[in-house]
């Protein structure tokens, strides 16, 4: 190895513990390069702390039975559609907060912080009040034989009913995004994640005084770590250790600010229920075919889920980069930042689709030795993966969309591309030509290379620009 290359490695060494530890807050000035990299990397490894949440629940739940596991993949298919709001929310409060922290108004990102709290947790009550008093029947709605819905209602009713921490773990992580406090969102769930490996096999198995509560268990290990998480967010933001501070004086209801964010984020609540809803569709679908099917699904989609996360967190370094460089009045710094990200994303995301391309039955059979349900699991991971490259540039652009606080534009595409185009051709495929789970697969691939080229087409247009939040 040369002396140069060893300077080089020293440097990325050095930018990664500063990444980590949050040291660089203006990311308006300076390298593009090192701006993507130092949000990148505690955004990265966030998502990946989320993605673990899954992996971990469905590790452990995979030993109870198969109807554990198709339990908790048809309950993640109807919370998705809780995520949808969260993330809609999310996406408001990262472009406003990160525009008011691009134009130095920090305590207008506080403000925005504090209503887009207030609002997150009236919505969570809402959806948790259902959850709470119907568990059994969101479970028949999904398809599900009454065997299953005995087993698993319970794990149902405390994942929906504490739906307020899957919110506020959202809501608040996007505020300190937007705000560029990364390194504070990814330390949050790795304090969540701990609580959470710890806490599975304790209730799901049983420990000492704590009886087995097989798949019920899962959810009380997971509602523990993530309201855990959640509470260390709201001290962080109250003693503002972080940019953003709130004080007890601050939690009032402010109309404007309010408005703004529910403008902003209606846009993005509408794109995320539209694609998460059309998961839920396709889940219907694949619970035709029976529960080994599903379960292999179901155990697809959280290994792909896994490697999406690093795409996801680049793909919100680009949100939090447009939002604050538009802030800054610097809308071409903006954009190139935008098509620096896919292009890293694109080189990572071609690299794993080969993994799951030769290795699909290898990292399936880490979780089941079934081989009904490896086979199906398999076929999901090469064929979805397969549009991977895709992928890498549809979900920078997307976010780069609503980082500018443009989320109408994402919405209008998502409607296409899912509902017009995806749920049609995979009941056709699958049901109507029986070919099977193999129609959604290619659905799905398809439907996401689509939403890349369209996506794409449009950002070139530039009028994500103008859009004032």
């Amino acid at each position: 190895m040369t002396q140069q290359s060893k300077l080089s490695i020293g440097k990325l060494f050095l930018y990664f513990i500063d990444a980590i530890s949050g040291k660089e807050k203006d990311f308006t000035t300076g390298s593009i390069r090192k701006a993507i990299f130092m949000l990148s990397i505690p955004m990265i490894a966030e998502m990946l702390m989320e993605s673990i949440f899954a992996l971990v629940d469905v590790a452990y739940v995979s030993q109870v039975s198969v109807n554990a596991i198709a339990t908790v993949g048809l309950t993640e298919s109807v919370i998705t559609l809780v995520y949808a709001v969260a993330i809609g929310l999310s996406m408001a409060a990262t472009a406003v907060v990160a525009r008011r922290i691009g134009e130095k108004d920090t305590k207008g990102a506080s403000q925005a912080a504090v209503q887009a709290i207030m609002l997150g947790v009236v919505v969570a009550a809402i959806v948790g009040a259902i959850g709470i008093i119907y568990p059994r029947e969101i479970l028949g709605l999904m398809g599900a034989e009454p065997d299953l819905i005995e087993e698993g209602y319970r794990y149902t009713q405390l994942l929906i009913g504490g739906n307020v921490t899957i919110m506020l773990l959202f809501l608040i992580n996007a505020i300190f995004r937007g705000a560029g406090d990364a390194s504070i969102a990814m330390w949050t769930l790795v304090f969540s994640n701990v609580i959470n490996i710890i806490l599975d096999p304790m209730f799901i198995f049983g420990f000492g005084p704590i009886p087995e509560y097989g798949v019920m268990g899962a959810g009380i290990a997971t509602n523990i770590g993530r309201g855990t998480a959640v509470l260390g967010q709201l001290l962080i933001l109250f003693f503002g250790w972080g940019k953003i501070k709130i004080a007890i004086k601050d939690i009032v209801f402010r109309a404007q600010v309010m408005m703004n964010l529910i403008k902003v984020s209606l846009g993005g609540i509408g794109q995320f229920l539209i694609g998460t809803s059309s998961w839920v569709f396709l889940m219907r679908i694949m619970s035709e075919f029976g529960s080994d099917v599903l379960a292999g699904y179901t155990l697809s989609i959280r290994v792909l889920l896994f490697t999406l996360m690093p795409s996801w967190g680049m793909s919100n370094a680009a949100a939090t980069l447009v939002g604050q460089n538009l802030g800054a009045g610097q809308p071409d710094r903006a954009e190139k930042s935008v098509w620096k990200t896919g292009k890293y994303n694109a080189i990572f995301m071609i690299i794993v689709s080969l993994g799951y391309l030769f290795g699909a039955r290898y990292i399936l059979g880490l979780f089941t030795d079934n081989s009904a349900v490896i086979d199906a699991g398999a076929l999901s991971l090469q064929i979805i993966t397969a549009g991977y490259v895709f992928y890498a540039y549809g979900m920078v652009v997307t976010q780069s969309f609503n980082g500018a606080g443009d989320t109408k534009t994402p919405t209008v595409i998502n409607f296409f591309c899912f509902w017009v185009f995806q749920l049609p051709f995979a009941y056709l495929a699958a049901i109507t030509f029986e070919w099977g789970p193999l129609g959604v697969f290619l659905a799905i691939t398809l439907a996401e290379v689509l939403i890349a080229i369209v996506s794409m087409w449009w950002f070139r247009k530039g009028k994500w620009k103008m859009v004032k939040v």
